[in-house]
């Protein structure tokens, strides 16, 4: 059984991730890249590590099931113990709208109630500060305790008894327990009435939010719960996407690929809204677009960095924390990511790819105008002038440089895209100027990205090997998925990276020597790929396929190990839950031919 068979709770401002039995073993507070206030998920877990989780134990506990409230990140955990007694605890991080905006603050509500029995409570609270390095400083209040830290301090308001909560006491559990976790201010009502108040309105909050949603006909549920994932993953006050919740997952284990994924790559953030996108999820569109646009006022001549904390500073500096041990004692454990000084070119396709829609779609309230293009032309340039320079790719690589053709592909899409939005816009001159290049580009990309000895493109210039990214040149419309030399190069990903049901992202050494583990979202690219090509009922086995291997919550990490389907990598992964639902939009049955 997976280690990560855990459960996200959020509402787009935290992210906490829950164990079966209902414990919290990770979390960020204030925010998603803030210090880990709840960290014994890379201590070792609740069990060996003395701080850094919140666990509500049950005496003699025999048995435990879990699952979210349908269509909501509400989880239901019950727990049932050796003599008949049974409870039942849900969690959930408020968010609804109130006084004409979101309300979602750093806060956790915990509600345990009796099923049956005459179970016994015990509440062991350790929040942990200097990534783990101290616990919090506790004080007492009347119907409350106070965890205080250097750079946080936290209230818990409860109805149980404050003392068995400081002193971690068993106690008998006749009524309802109902907990507030959040800011350091008083909670203006009765404890239990302010809980089921939060609990109502976030749950039809979440409700409501499905209900707009525009989903497939098939696989509803899988959709569902990967577009309410990826909603977590966006923070609400600055626009920003984060890759995942989480930190120094290995990619394998003992690998030392351990990496810090709790920022906002522009390339996976674009991803993320272009999903959401087709479920109709538009605001989340809008708020990325602002991110990038402040990002970039004052940079010099429209340059982009691969990624940017949440708020858009690029302070990420790269750091081991040297007293966490790290998942199941597979350090290091890397706060920051040194990624951010790399050259990746394709960012810049991937800002003009974000901001596209907001020139051809007329749902949203604010759409692109001139003023608007020509921001983005200053994107366009820089991917006029890097499109055949080397740069780290996608992937990555920390040692070495070349010219990727995705990184190429790339640029070429925001040239392209330029010139479509300039002929939306009425603007011949700009157009045709947009076009030639686009066209320049393109003409460069096919000749030196296609290999004769190798019969396929391939993943640099001039290069022998291929890697998964070439999956999305039909996507990106470089080719048609009919060109004979697109199918070829599926074939040879086919023969050299698909290993049994999982295509890895390439197979060749790098840095830390050969992958492991499969990439889960190059498999989703191989199915919409085979789709594309006209193999559907191919690519809907294997998409059958990949649904069965996410964990009971319905979720994905980054990798997947291919003989044993267990999660490897950062947690929950963006790019692993667009690639669910991008492939079942491709795939399902239209409505109009359901019933």
């Amino acid at each position: 059984m997976s280690d990560l068979n855990l459960a996200l709770l959020g509402n787009s401002r935290i992210a906490l991730l829950m164990d079966a039995q209902g414990t919290v073993v990770w979390g960020c507070l204030p925010r998603f890249d803030a210090d880990a206030t709840f960290c014994a998920l890379l201590a070792g877990g609740a069990q060996s590590s003395e701080l850094g989780y919140w666990a509500l134990d049950l005496e003699n506990v025999a048995s435990s099931s879990q699952c979210y409230v349908p269509n909501t990140p509400i989880v239901r955990t019950r727990l049932s113990d050796h003599q008949g007694g049974e409870i039942e605890i849900t969690d959930f991080a408020p968010r609804f709208q109130q006084y004409g905006r979101v309300f979602c603050p750093m806060m956790l509500v915990r509600r345990v109630r009796r099923v049956a029995g005459h179970p016994r409570l015990r509440v062991r609270l350790r929040p942990a500060q200097g990534w783990g390095s101290a616990p919090a400083q506790v004080t007492q209040g009347s119907h409350h305790l106070r965890y205080v830290m250097s750079d946080l301090v936290l209230r818990l308001t409860t109805d149980a008894s404050i003392t068995a909560v400081q002193q971690e006491q068993w106690f008998l559990l006749h009524d309802d327990v109902n907990m507030i976790l959040g800011p350091d201010e008083t909670v203006q009502d009765r404890v239990a009435f302010v809980v089921e108040r939060f609990y109502q309105e976030t749950l039809h909050y979440w409700q409501d939010w499905v209900r707009n949603l525009t989903i497939p006909f098939e696989w509803q549920e899988a959709v569902i719960r990967a577009a309410i994932t990826l909603k977590l993953n966006t923070f609400e006050d600055s626009g920003a996407v984060i890759a995942a919740v989480s930190t120094s997952i290995p990619e394998a284990a003992g690998t030392q690929r351990n990496w810090d994924y709790r920022y906002c790559w522009l390339r996976d953030a674009y991803f993320v809204i272009h999903a959401l996108n087709r479920l109709s999820a538009t605001r989340t569109m809008e708020r990325f677009l602002s991110y990038i646009l402040n990002i970039t006022a004052g940079a010099p001549g429209g340059e982009l960095k691969p990624l940017y904390r949440i708020d858009g500073r690029s302070d990420l500096d790269e750091r081991v924390i040297s007293q966490l041990s790290g998942y199941r004692g597979m350090g290091p454990v890397r706060v920051g990511n040194q990624a951010h000084v790399q050259v990746q070119n394709d960012v810049y396709g991937a800002a003009v790819l974000a901001s596209t829609h907001m020139f051809f779609d007329q749902r949203l309230v604010r759409t692109g105008d001139q003023g608007l293009f020509e921001r983005l032309e200053a994107w366009g340039e820089q991917a006029r002038l890097r499109y055949d320079r080397p740069d780290a790719g996608l992937w990555e690589l920390r040692g070495s440089s070349h010219v990727h053709t995705f990184s190429a592909v790339m640029c070429w899409v925001a040239c392209d895209r330029l010139a479509r939005i300039a002929a939306r816009l009425d603007m011949p001159a700009r157009a045709g100027h947009w076009r030639e290049v686009a066209a320049s580009m393109r003409s460069t990309i096919l000749r030196r990205a296609w290999s004769e000895r190798g019969a396929s493109f391939v993943s640099t210039f001039e290069g022998d090997a291929v890697d998964a990214s070439l999956l999305l040149l039909a996507e990106l419309r470089l080719v048609s998925p009919q060109d004979a030399r697109f199918v070829a190069t599926v074939d040879r990903i086919t023969r050299e990276l698909k290993v049994g049901d999982f295509i890895f992202r390439y197979r060749q050494a790098d840095d830390f020597g050969a992958p492991e583990n499969a990439f889960v979202v190059c498999t989703y690219w191989y199915i919409d790929a085979l789709a594309a090509m006209g193999r559907r009922d191919e690519a809907r086995e294997l998409f059958e396929h990949m649904l069965a291997c996410r964990n009971p919550h319905g979720l994905f990490s980054e990798h997947i190990a291919p003989d044993t389907r267990e999660h490897w990598g950062n947690y929950v992964q963006t790019y692993s839950m667009v690639g669910l639902v991008n492939s079942a939009v491709r795939l399902s049955i239209p409505w109009e031919e359901a019933f």
